[in-house]
Protein backbone atom coordinates (compact mmCIF):
# COMPACT_ATOMS: atom_id res chain seq x y z
CA UNK A 1 0.00 0.00 0.00
CA UNK A 2 1.43 3.19 -0.91
CA UNK A 3 1.84 6.16 1.81
CA UNK A 4 0.55 9.64 1.52
CA UNK A 5 3.70 11.40 1.11
CA UNK A 6 3.73 12.90 4.49
CA UNK A 7 3.08 9.64 6.36
CA UNK A 8 6.95 8.75 6.69
CA UNK A 9 7.42 11.52 8.43
CA UNK A 10 3.70 11.24 10.44
CA UNK A 11 5.23 7.97 11.66
CA UNK A 12 8.96 9.26 12.65
CA UNK A 13 7.34 11.94 14.88
CA UNK A 14 4.93 9.14 16.78
CA UNK A 15 7.49 6.87 17.10
CA UNK A 16 9.27 9.52 19.00
CA UNK A 17 6.63 11.70 20.68
CA UNK A 18 5.38 8.54 23.17
CA UNK A 19 1.55 8.35 22.16
CA UNK A 20 -0.11 6.31 24.74
CA UNK A 21 -1.50 2.68 23.16
CA UNK A 22 -4.25 1.28 22.98
CA UNK A 23 -6.58 4.10 22.20
CA UNK A 24 -4.04 6.53 20.83
CA UNK A 25 -6.74 8.55 19.11
CA UNK A 26 -10.29 8.47 18.66
CA UNK A 27 -12.21 10.11 15.49
CA UNK A 28 -15.16 11.71 15.45
CA UNK A 29 -16.68 12.56 12.51
CA UNK A 30 -20.45 14.20 12.56
CA UNK A 31 -22.61 12.93 10.03
CA UNK A 32 -25.94 13.78 8.26
CA UNK A 33 -27.16 12.27 5.31
CA UNK A 34 -23.77 11.09 4.29
CA UNK A 35 -24.68 7.31 3.04
CA UNK A 36 -22.08 7.96 -0.09
CA UNK A 37 -19.36 8.73 1.63
CA UNK A 38 -19.14 6.20 4.63
CA UNK A 39 -17.73 3.56 2.90
CA UNK A 40 -15.07 5.38 1.30
CA UNK A 41 -14.08 7.54 4.11
CA UNK A 42 -13.15 4.20 6.36
CA UNK A 43 -11.26 2.94 3.39
CA UNK A 44 -9.18 6.17 3.94
CA UNK A 45 -9.01 6.02 7.59
CA UNK A 46 -8.30 2.05 7.32
CA UNK A 47 -5.37 3.00 4.96
CA UNK A 48 -3.63 5.57 6.92
CA UNK A 49 -4.54 5.71 10.32
CA UNK A 50 -4.29 1.91 12.57
CA UNK A 51 -0.69 1.16 10.64
CA UNK A 52 0.66 4.28 12.56
CA UNK A 53 -1.73 4.48 15.90
CA UNK A 54 -4.45 2.46 17.69
CA UNK A 55 -7.37 4.33 16.62
CA UNK A 56 -11.39 3.86 16.96
CA UNK A 57 -14.24 6.02 14.65
CA UNK A 58 -17.04 7.69 16.99
CA UNK A 59 -20.07 8.78 14.22
CA UNK A 60 -22.35 11.05 15.64
CA UNK A 61 -25.62 10.94 13.15
CA UNK A 62 -28.16 13.25 13.05
CA UNK A 63 -29.44 11.72 9.24
CA UNK A 64 -32.69 11.16 7.74
CA UNK A 65 -31.33 8.76 5.43
CA UNK A 66 -29.80 5.24 5.86
CA UNK A 67 -26.11 6.76 6.52
CA UNK A 68 -26.62 4.71 10.30
CA UNK A 69 -27.57 1.59 8.76
CA UNK A 70 -24.62 1.66 6.09
CA UNK A 71 -22.50 2.47 9.01
CA UNK A 72 -23.27 -0.71 11.11
CA UNK A 73 -22.85 -2.79 8.51
CA UNK A 74 -19.56 -1.55 7.13
CA UNK A 75 -18.36 -1.65 10.58
CA UNK A 76 -18.13 -5.77 10.19
CA UNK A 77 -15.17 -5.23 8.46
CA UNK A 78 -12.89 -2.82 9.90
CA UNK A 79 -9.82 -3.42 11.73
CA UNK A 80 -10.71 -0.60 14.68
CA UNK A 81 -13.63 -0.41 16.56
CA UNK A 82 -16.36 2.04 14.84
CA UNK A 83 -19.86 3.01 16.97
CA UNK A 84 -22.73 5.45 15.67
CA UNK A 85 -24.27 7.24 18.41
CA UNK A 86 -27.62 8.31 16.16
CA UNK A 87 -29.12 11.65 17.61
CA UNK A 88 -33.01 11.87 17.09
CA UNK A 89 -32.77 15.36 18.36
CA UNK A 90 -29.91 16.94 16.68
CA UNK A 91 -29.34 19.83 19.75
CA UNK A 92 -26.71 22.04 18.74
CA UNK A 93 -26.21 21.13 15.34
CA UNK A 94 -22.84 19.67 14.14
CA UNK A 95 -21.51 21.33 16.99
CA UNK A 96 -23.37 19.65 18.94
CA UNK A 97 -22.80 16.05 17.49
CA UNK A 98 -19.15 16.84 18.02
CA UNK A 99 -19.56 17.24 22.19
CA UNK A 100 -21.29 14.14 21.58
CA UNK A 101 -18.34 12.56 20.49
CA UNK A 102 -16.10 13.71 22.61
CA UNK A 103 -17.72 12.60 25.49
CA UNK A 104 -17.94 9.54 24.09
CA UNK A 105 -14.23 8.99 23.50
CA UNK A 106 -11.85 6.83 25.16
CA UNK A 107 -9.01 8.02 23.96
CA UNK A 108 -6.09 10.66 24.82
CA UNK A 109 -6.45 12.44 21.72
CA UNK A 110 -9.82 13.06 20.14
CA UNK A 111 -9.47 14.35 16.39
CA UNK A 112 -12.96 16.01 14.47
CA UNK A 113 -13.25 15.65 10.40
CA UNK A 114 -16.52 15.68 8.52
CA UNK A 115 -17.59 13.04 6.71
CA UNK A 116 -17.71 14.27 3.69
CA UNK A 117 -14.00 13.42 3.00
CA UNK A 118 -12.96 16.88 2.19
CA UNK A 119 -10.57 16.46 5.19
CA UNK A 120 -8.67 13.92 4.50
CA UNK A 121 -7.58 11.37 6.65
CA UNK A 122 -4.04 10.80 6.13
CA UNK A 123 -3.46 13.75 7.96
CA UNK A 124 -5.16 12.51 10.88
CA UNK A 125 -1.46 10.87 12.10
CA UNK A 126 0.07 14.12 11.51
CA UNK A 127 -2.58 15.70 13.86
CA UNK A 128 -1.84 13.57 16.56
CA UNK A 129 2.36 13.60 15.98
CA UNK A 130 2.38 17.50 16.01
CA UNK A 131 0.18 17.81 19.31
CA UNK A 132 2.63 15.44 21.00
CA UNK A 133 5.82 16.95 19.90
CA UNK A 134 4.92 20.43 19.97
CA UNK A 135 2.87 19.40 23.83
CA UNK A 136 -0.03 21.38 22.65
CA UNK A 137 -3.77 20.70 23.13
CA UNK A 138 -5.40 21.85 20.52
CA UNK A 139 -3.80 21.10 16.90
CA UNK A 140 -6.06 22.85 14.29
CA UNK A 141 -5.69 21.80 10.39
CA UNK A 142 -5.33 25.05 8.31
CA UNK A 143 -5.83 25.91 4.76
CA UNK A 144 -3.97 29.41 5.61
CA UNK A 145 -0.33 28.58 6.70
CA UNK A 146 2.16 27.47 4.16
CA UNK A 147 1.47 24.70 2.69
CA UNK A 148 -2.44 24.86 2.69
CA UNK A 149 -4.87 25.81 0.39
CA UNK A 150 -8.84 26.04 0.06
CA UNK A 151 -9.06 24.44 -2.60
CA UNK A 152 -12.21 22.14 -2.32
CA UNK A 153 -14.54 25.61 -1.86
CA UNK A 154 -16.21 25.56 -5.22
CA UNK A 155 -17.23 29.37 -6.36
CA UNK A 156 -16.07 32.81 -5.31
CA UNK A 157 -19.12 33.25 -3.21
CA UNK A 158 -17.86 30.25 -0.89
CA UNK A 159 -14.46 31.33 -1.37
CA UNK A 160 -15.49 35.24 -0.11
CA UNK A 161 -18.27 33.77 2.51
CA UNK A 162 -15.27 31.67 4.17
CA UNK A 163 -12.62 34.28 4.09
CA UNK A 164 -15.26 37.20 5.62
CA UNK A 165 -16.43 34.63 8.08
CA UNK A 166 -12.69 34.37 9.30
CA UNK A 167 -12.23 37.59 9.82
CA UNK A 168 -15.18 38.66 11.61
CA UNK A 169 -13.81 36.14 14.11
CA UNK A 170 -10.71 36.97 14.58
CA UNK A 171 -11.54 40.78 14.67
CA UNK A 172 -14.08 39.78 17.57
CA UNK A 173 -11.39 37.72 19.24
CA UNK A 174 -7.88 38.82 18.59
CA UNK A 175 -6.38 37.58 21.75
CA UNK A 176 -8.67 33.93 22.48
CA UNK A 177 -7.44 33.45 18.34
CA UNK A 178 -4.06 34.91 18.15
CA UNK A 179 -2.66 31.13 17.66
CA UNK A 180 -5.32 29.96 15.34
CA UNK A 181 -5.00 31.30 11.44
CA UNK A 182 -7.93 29.27 10.27
CA UNK A 183 -10.66 29.33 13.14
CA UNK A 184 -13.66 28.26 10.52
CA UNK A 185 -12.08 25.07 10.22
CA UNK A 186 -13.78 22.07 10.99
CA UNK A 187 -10.59 19.30 10.91
CA UNK A 188 -8.42 19.65 14.30
CA UNK A 189 -7.20 17.58 17.20
CA UNK A 190 -7.79 17.91 20.59
CA UNK A 191 -6.82 16.71 23.99
CA UNK A 192 -9.81 14.72 25.38
CA UNK A 193 -8.56 16.11 29.09
CA UNK A 194 -8.33 19.63 27.90
CA UNK A 195 -11.85 19.63 27.02
CA UNK A 196 -14.50 20.38 29.71
CA UNK A 197 -17.70 19.33 27.85
CA UNK A 198 -20.24 20.41 30.41
CA UNK A 199 -19.15 24.03 29.73
CA UNK A 200 -19.75 23.90 25.73
CA UNK A 201 -22.67 25.41 24.36
CA UNK A 202 -22.83 24.35 20.67
CA UNK A 203 -24.44 25.92 17.96
CA UNK A 204 -24.27 25.45 14.57
CA UNK A 205 -21.14 23.30 12.84
CA UNK A 206 -18.03 25.70 14.00
CA UNK A 207 -17.44 23.82 17.16
CA UNK A 208 -13.53 25.13 17.00
CA UNK A 209 -14.33 28.57 18.05
CA UNK A 210 -16.64 26.97 20.63
CA UNK A 211 -13.75 24.73 22.13
CA UNK A 212 -10.98 27.23 21.76
CA UNK A 213 -13.11 30.15 23.26
CA UNK A 214 -15.00 28.36 26.31
CA UNK A 215 -11.99 26.74 27.75
CA UNK A 216 -9.84 29.58 27.60
CA UNK A 217 -6.04 29.91 26.38
CA UNK A 218 -5.40 25.80 25.41
CA UNK A 219 -1.74 25.59 23.78
CA UNK A 220 -2.13 25.84 19.98
CA UNK A 221 -0.50 24.38 17.53
CA UNK A 222 -1.02 24.19 13.47
CA UNK A 223 -0.31 21.80 10.48
CA UNK A 224 -1.37 22.96 6.51
CA UNK A 225 -3.81 20.83 4.72
CA UNK A 226 -5.63 21.03 1.06
CA UNK A 227 -9.20 21.66 1.56
CA UNK A 228 -10.30 18.48 -0.75
CA UNK A 229 -13.67 18.64 -2.87
CA UNK A 230 -16.54 16.87 -1.69
CA UNK A 231 -16.43 13.25 -2.47
CA UNK A 232 -20.39 12.51 -2.78
CA UNK A 233 -23.51 14.16 -1.80
CA UNK A 234 -24.52 18.06 -1.11
CA UNK A 235 -23.07 20.51 1.21
CA UNK A 236 -25.27 21.50 3.94
CA UNK A 237 -24.16 25.14 4.27
CA UNK A 238 -26.91 27.47 3.81
CA UNK A 239 -28.06 30.78 4.76
CA UNK A 240 -29.55 28.97 7.74
CA UNK A 241 -26.39 28.05 9.05
CA UNK A 242 -24.58 31.36 8.36
CA UNK A 243 -27.29 33.22 10.58
CA UNK A 244 -26.51 30.72 13.50
CA UNK A 245 -23.18 31.29 12.81
CA UNK A 246 -23.31 34.78 13.42
CA UNK A 247 -25.19 34.01 16.84
CA UNK A 248 -22.99 32.33 18.09
CA UNK A 249 -19.97 34.57 17.90
CA UNK A 250 -22.46 37.31 20.04
CA UNK A 251 -23.07 34.46 22.39
CA UNK A 252 -19.05 33.51 22.27
CA UNK A 253 -18.27 37.46 22.70
CA UNK A 254 -21.01 38.02 25.31
CA UNK A 255 -20.04 35.83 28.08
CA UNK A 256 -18.67 38.53 30.28
CA UNK A 257 -21.38 40.55 32.27
CA UNK A 258 -19.40 43.75 30.82
CA UNK A 259 -19.53 42.74 27.41
CA UNK A 260 -23.04 41.73 28.16
CA UNK A 261 -23.93 45.11 29.35
CA UNK A 262 -22.43 46.76 26.37
CA UNK A 263 -24.45 44.99 24.06
CA UNK A 264 -27.31 45.47 25.59
CA UNK A 265 -26.78 49.20 24.97
CA UNK A 266 -26.09 48.92 21.37
CA UNK A 267 -29.62 47.49 21.05
CA UNK A 268 -31.03 49.66 23.29
CA UNK A 269 -29.67 52.70 20.81
CA UNK A 270 -31.29 50.78 17.92
CA UNK A 271 -35.00 51.16 19.93
CA UNK A 272 -34.37 54.73 19.32
CA UNK A 273 -35.48 53.56 15.62
CA UNK A 274 -38.72 52.44 15.89
CA UNK A 275 -39.31 54.84 18.52
CA UNK A 276 -38.91 57.94 16.90
CA UNK A 277 -40.94 56.15 13.94
CA UNK A 278 -43.81 55.30 15.81
CA UNK A 279 -44.21 58.97 17.46
CA UNK A 280 -43.85 60.98 14.18
CA UNK A 281 -46.35 58.47 12.71
CA UNK A 282 -48.75 58.89 16.21
CA UNK A 283 -48.24 62.44 16.48
CA UNK A 284 -48.97 62.67 12.49
CA UNK A 285 -52.33 61.30 12.92
CA UNK A 286 -53.20 63.60 15.68
CA UNK A 287 -52.47 62.13 19.06
CA UNK A 288 -51.09 64.64 22.22
CA UNK A 289 -47.28 64.02 22.16
CA UNK A 290 -48.14 62.92 25.64
CA UNK A 291 -49.74 59.95 25.54
CA UNK A 292 -47.79 59.41 22.03
CA UNK A 293 -44.66 59.54 23.54
CA UNK A 294 -45.57 56.48 25.89
CA UNK A 295 -47.52 54.41 23.04
CA UNK A 296 -43.86 55.31 20.90
CA UNK A 297 -41.98 54.20 23.59
CA UNK A 298 -43.42 50.34 23.78
CA UNK A 299 -42.23 49.90 20.08
CA UNK A 300 -39.18 50.49 21.10
CA UNK A 301 -39.81 47.60 24.07
CA UNK A 302 -40.72 45.52 21.90
CA UNK A 303 -37.77 45.80 19.35
CA UNK A 304 -35.16 46.02 22.26
CA UNK A 305 -36.60 42.62 23.47
CA UNK A 306 -36.59 40.62 20.54
CA UNK A 307 -33.42 41.35 19.68
CA UNK A 308 -32.14 40.80 23.32
CA UNK A 309 -34.09 37.52 23.21
CA UNK A 310 -32.79 36.28 20.02
CA UNK A 311 -28.88 37.44 20.22
CA UNK A 312 -28.31 38.57 23.93
CA UNK A 313 -29.77 36.21 26.31
CA UNK A 314 -30.77 33.28 23.95
CA UNK A 315 -29.54 30.38 25.50
CA UNK A 316 -31.28 31.46 29.12
CA UNK A 317 -35.01 31.62 27.35
CA UNK A 318 -35.41 28.42 28.78
CA UNK A 319 -35.61 29.45 32.54
CA UNK A 320 -38.42 31.58 32.35
CA UNK A 321 -41.96 30.96 30.09
CA UNK A 322 -42.02 33.36 27.15
CA UNK A 323 -44.94 35.65 28.33
CA UNK A 324 -43.38 35.77 31.75
CA UNK A 325 -40.43 36.97 29.99
CA UNK A 326 -42.26 39.40 28.17
CA UNK A 327 -44.08 41.20 30.99
CA UNK A 328 -41.24 41.65 33.15
CA UNK A 329 -39.18 42.73 30.26
CA UNK A 330 -41.54 45.44 29.97
CA UNK A 331 -42.62 46.25 33.25
CA UNK A 332 -38.44 47.12 34.07
CA UNK A 333 -38.52 48.79 30.48
CA UNK A 334 -41.66 51.40 31.11
CA UNK A 335 -40.32 51.79 34.73
CA UNK A 336 -37.10 53.42 33.54
CA UNK A 337 -39.55 56.19 32.54
CA UNK A 338 -41.29 56.53 36.20
CA UNK A 339 -37.76 56.72 37.51
CA UNK A 340 -35.64 58.49 35.59
CA UNK A 341 -37.96 61.97 36.14
CA UNK A 342 -37.64 61.75 39.85
CA UNK A 343 -33.65 60.99 39.67
CA UNK A 344 -33.30 63.94 37.35
CA UNK A 345 -35.23 66.15 40.08
CA UNK A 346 -33.11 64.75 42.99
CA UNK A 347 -29.38 65.51 40.77
CA UNK A 348 -30.65 69.06 40.34
CA UNK A 349 -32.59 69.75 43.53
CA UNK A 350 -29.81 67.73 46.12
CA UNK A 351 -26.81 67.58 43.98
CA UNK A 352 -27.28 71.08 41.96
CA UNK A 353 -26.45 69.85 38.86
CA UNK A 354 -27.43 71.97 35.63
CA UNK A 355 -30.69 70.00 33.86
CA UNK A 356 -28.58 68.68 31.01
CA UNK A 357 -25.70 66.60 33.28
CA UNK A 358 -28.34 65.72 35.56
CA UNK A 359 -30.44 64.08 32.61
CA UNK A 360 -27.41 62.37 31.09
CA UNK A 361 -26.79 60.77 34.68
CA UNK A 362 -29.86 59.71 35.34
CA UNK A 363 -29.88 57.88 31.81
CA UNK A 364 -26.75 56.33 32.89
CA UNK A 365 -28.15 55.31 36.15
CA UNK A 366 -31.19 53.95 34.87
CA UNK A 367 -29.69 51.61 32.09
CA UNK A 368 -27.39 49.78 34.54
CA UNK A 369 -30.57 49.57 36.59
CA UNK A 370 -32.38 48.24 33.59
CA UNK A 371 -29.76 46.08 32.30
CA UNK A 372 -29.13 44.58 36.09
CA UNK A 373 -32.61 44.08 36.10
CA UNK A 374 -33.44 42.38 32.95
CA UNK A 375 -30.24 39.63 33.98
CA UNK A 376 -31.90 39.09 37.47
CA UNK A 377 -35.65 39.48 36.97
CA UNK A 378 -36.01 38.32 33.22
CA UNK A 379 -32.92 36.22 32.65
CA UNK A 380 -32.23 34.57 36.13
CA UNK A 381 -30.80 31.05 36.05
CA UNK A 382 -33.16 28.98 37.95
CA UNK A 383 -31.34 27.11 40.94
CA UNK A 384 -31.54 23.51 41.07
CA UNK A 385 -34.43 22.53 43.22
Amino acid sequence: MTLPEYGTEAGARLEGAGVAEPGAVTVVVPTFNEQDNVAELLRRITEAVPGRLPCEVVFVDDSTDSTPRVIRELAQDCPFPVSVLHRDEPAGGLGGAVVEGIKAATSDWVVVMDGDLQHPPSLIPELVARGEADGAQLVVASRYVKGGSRAGLSGGYRVAVSRASTWLAKGLFPRGLSGVSDPMSGFFAIRRAAVRTEGLRPDGYKILLELALRDGRLRVAETPFVFQERFAGESKSSLREGLRYLRHLVELRTASAMARMVVFGLIGLTGFVPNLLALSALTGAGLHYLPAEVLANQAGVVWNFLLIEGLLFRDRRRHRHWADRTARFALLANADLVLRIPLIALFVQEWGLAALPATALALVTTFVLRFAGTEALVYARRAAA
